[in-house]
């Protein structure tokens, strides 16, 4: 195939395409494997700007991308095979101690808020550590990888919290679930509620700033030696949805914000096996924004580290359902699972943890099934 011209100063991303559900019967490298799931697929998008503005948009098949790409310049060349790599490459597994959470099938996370106001499920937990840390058992019970644990609200105009009543509300929670085995991260932009946490038996670290909003929150990270989960959002400041200046191409300036933060981070010392990503469906973005992020949530693959997809209950359910309120979300939330896997996401972010196993176990089946197929 001839590539339309792509100018040398331009930036890309390759978002996998094509899928097909197993490489049998295809031609010799006709397909390539995503990571190292259960996803095969025989195409690249890829997406180039310039100054900001969409200047290209091809696909290239797998079968002979090395030749096709090997006529542009040598430096987009290199980030063409570079991206590529990322995608193929297999997604080590998260070492927590004695626990592994291995990525060769999408993991559930579950969403233990102790938050008065938080958009769903706000005032559930708070006040009685006791009963939040049963509810985070019964989330382990119900299948649940990983219990993320917050005390702060980050919808849109939350009030700010100090961070000692922060730490006040998640450490009698996460002590309770750490002494039981119950792996547990914690969700807060603040360096002595990560410290505090993590000193509590936390073990990941998820940020919605991903680490831009407390000056210290890297260091605190990188001398913990912990994971870390980057979300994308488009303020660092107290209201992580301030985004007056919009998007000129959603997926491509996430995924722009994104690298550069995974490469600061290697930069401080935290090993690119211990980062996860996510695109932050919801944050500063309108319905447009976030349909775009979920139809392209693939292309994240080219970071080289696992997804993570948080679409639980959130507005976009809502919008494409006659407004159904937040407790009415359960349907768009298990589609928004199910089709966040089919993209490749390694895990999903949820507050309905039975049903959303459910889903995925019935989504690896199909996987099998179509990838033994003859």
């Amino acid at each position: 195939m001839n590539l339309p011209h792509i100018p040398a100063d331009a930036r890309f991303t390759l978002k996998p395409t094509w899928f097909v559900p197993s490489p049998i019967g295809l031609p010799d490298g006709a397909a390539a494997r995503m990571g190292n799931g259960l996803i095969w697929f025989q195409g690249y998008e890829l997406t180039a700007r310039r100054d900001g503005a969409r200047a290209v948009r091809v696909t290239i098949p797998v079968e002979g991308f090395a030749d096709i790409v090997a006529r542009l310049p040598d430096a987009l060349a290199e980030r063409a095979h570079r991206l590529a790599a990322h995608i193929s490459a297999p997604r080590p597994p998260l070492a927590l101690g004695d626990r592994t959470i291995r990525f060769d099938a999408p993991q559930v996370m579950a969403i233990l808020n102790v938050t008065p106001d938080s958009f769903s499920d706000g005032g559930k937990h708070i006040g009685d550590p006791q009963a939040a840390a049963d509810t985070g058992f019964a989330m382990a019970a119900a299948g649940a990888a990983l219990v993320d644990v917050g005390g702060e609200s980050t919808r849109p105009r939350a009030a700010r919290l100090w961070e000692g009543d922060e730490i006040a509300r998640i450490v009698p929670v996460i002590e309770r679930l750490a002494a039981a085995g119950v792996p547990v991260s914690v969700d807060t932009r603040k360096a002595a509620v990560m410290e505090a946490a993590l000193a509590a038996g936390a073990k990941i670290v998820n940020d919605v700033s991903a680490l831009r909003h407390d000056p210290r929150s890297m260091e605190v990270v990188a001398a913990a030696g912990c994971p870390v989960i980057l979300m994308h959002a488009p303020s660092a400041g107290d209201d992580p949805h301030d985004n007056p200046a919009g998007y000129a191409d959603v997926v491509s300036d996430v995924f722009d914000m994104l690298e550069e933060r995974v490469e600061a981070c290697v930069a401080a010392g935290i090993g690119r096996e211990r980062i996860m990503v996510d695109p932050g469906l919801g944050f500063g973005k309108g319905l447009a924004d976030n349909l775009a992020l979920v139809n392209g949530l693939a292309a994240f693959q080219g970071l080289g580290v696992p997804l993570l997809f948080a679409g639980s209950r959130k507005r976009l359910i809502g919008a494409l359902s006659n407004e159904a309120p937040v407790s009415e979300r359960l349907g768009g939330s298990i589609a928004l699972a199910f089709r966040a896997a089919q993209q490749g996401a390694q895990m999903v972010r949820v507050h309905d943890v039975k049903e959303s196993v459910q889903a995925l176990h019935l989504w690896r089946g199909l996987a099998d099934a179509g990838l033994s197929a003859v």
